[in-house]
């Protein structure tokens, strides 16, 4: 799974993937793995880019067995489908801060027209 909360971070840090290979005593490609999810980063070196990007470790940890299920519905009566999506965290965060806006959106339209009800009632 691509780190991408990681990868985001070290960005905007302005830190290069051979810088932070150097700090983590590595070869560059070995780093580059890490980020693309193809090698697992250890606890130890989780510690370590927290430590360096100057910022919690829960700010930029991505678990390797973060799977979300979906569960489909067979019409042919035979069971459910079973697929499995690997979605990055900061996507996930993005989506709830995005259906947050939604719901206040709502509650204050709700409001407008419920101020409009009471408005003409007064006519």
């Amino acid at each position: 799974m691509i780190k991408q909360r990681l990868i985001e971070t070290r960005k905007k840090k302005g830190f290069s993937q051979e810088y932070m290979s150097t700090v983590l005593s590595m070869d560059v490609s070995c780093y580059n793995r890490r980020e693309k999810g193809q090698i697992k980063i250890s606890n130890q070196e989780w510690q370590k880019l927290a430590e360096v990007l100057e910022i919690p470790l829960e700010d930029i940890y991505e678990s390797d067995e973060s799977l979300i299920f979906v569960f489909n519905d067979n019409s042919s009566g035979n069971g459910n489908i079973v697929t499995n999506y690997t979605i990055p965290q900061s996507i996930l965060d993005s989506q709830k801060k995005y259906i947050e806006k939604l719901e206040e959106e709502v509650r204050c339209l709700k409001e407008e027209t419920r101020l409009l009800k009471d408005s003409r009632k007064d006519l």
